[in-house]
């Protein structure tokens, strides 16, 4: 399921190979787009990539984040059992790299 939005004058890009994206998931990336913009003046897209892996090990889910900002793009990405907490991981990352700027 892959779908783009216009999230507070941010284009929002999000690409998931054979996964439905529940409404809670689409709010905690938006709810995490939100709290990154106090650390950075301008974000003009947002690319977001989920991927569930075949393989039967818990860490099978995996999200990378890149943010499109002035100057050189920041990215994270993480995996772990669960979308949410992986969310939150990814957020700490980008707002580590954005406080750096």
């Amino acid at each position: 399921m892959n779908y783009t939005e216009n999230y507070e004058g941010i284009k929002l890009d999000v690409q998931a190979v054979d996964i439905t994206i529940t409404d809670d998931l689409q709010q905690a990336i938006r709810d995490s787009i939100s709290k990154l913009k106090r650390f950075v003046s301008e974000i003009n897209w947002v690319d977001v990539y989920l991927n569930l892996e075949a393989n039967q090990s818990p860490d099978n889910r995996t999200i990378g984040i890149r943010l499109g900002i002035p100057g050189t793009d920041v990215y994270a990405s993480d995996s772990g059992e669960h979308w949410l907490p992986i969310l939150k991981s990814l957020e700490d990352k980008l707002r580590r790299q954005l406080e750096k700027r």
